[in-house]
């Protein structure tokens, strides 16, 4: 894992298992990082990625919390990511066109440890070339992704994932809430 924290902090771009399938990952707060991303993926800059924390104090330290967000998180079975209005000390490349940002708080606890060792938000897309299925599985990634990220995660290579990609819900201020996908 430590060869993960040293290629992030010097703002480079991982491939690593989430708590959902294998994803591409950096520093969320690195802008260069953060285009490294998309170019590794092909993907359109207007669509955005989403970023994983590892705690309710970086969650709070980013966005406003509604209390509708706490009680989705507290109630879903399975990974949510929760798309909040607003974010403070993101970048704006980060964000979606309307300046929301999709974030996870995390319950994994490898996860877990990786951000808190970061001690920053981290991206998380998943690691196929835009448009293309999502690898749920290690060796369901590209090789041309793997070598053009600059470090791999050593943990979980034949591991299938339990989930195709997280719940994703919008909630405003106002505690209005729509699902994106189940």
């Amino acid at each position: 894992m430590q060869n993960l924290i040293d290629t992030l902090k010097s703002g480079g771009t991982i491939l690593y298992p989430t708590d959902t399938i294998w994803g591409l990952g950096c520093d969320a707060t690195n802008v260069d990082a953060v285009q490294k991303i998309f170019e590794i993926k092909k993907r359109d800059r207007s669509k955005s990625v989403i970023i994983l924390v590892e705690s309710e104090k970086r969650l709070q330290d980013l966005v406003e919390v509604p209390e509708v967000a706490w009680e989705i998180m507290d109630l879903s079975e399975k990974p949510v990511t929760l798309i909040y209005d607003d974010p403070k000390g993101l970048p704006k490349e980060l964000l979606a066109e309307d300046g929301s940002i999709g974030i996870r708080l995390v319950k994994d606890n490898y996860l877990k440890k990786l951000i808190g060792k970061l001690n920053k938000p981290l991206v998380s897309t998943s690691a196929n070339f835009s448009g293309e299925k999502s690898p749920m599985k290690y060796s369901d990634i590209s090789e041309e992704i793997i070598a053009a990220v600059d470090a791999v995660a050593e943990e979980n290579h034949d591991s299938v994932s339990e989930y195709a990609g997280s719940s994703v819900i919008r909630i405003w201020a106002d505690s209005r809430v729509k699902v994106i996908r189940e």
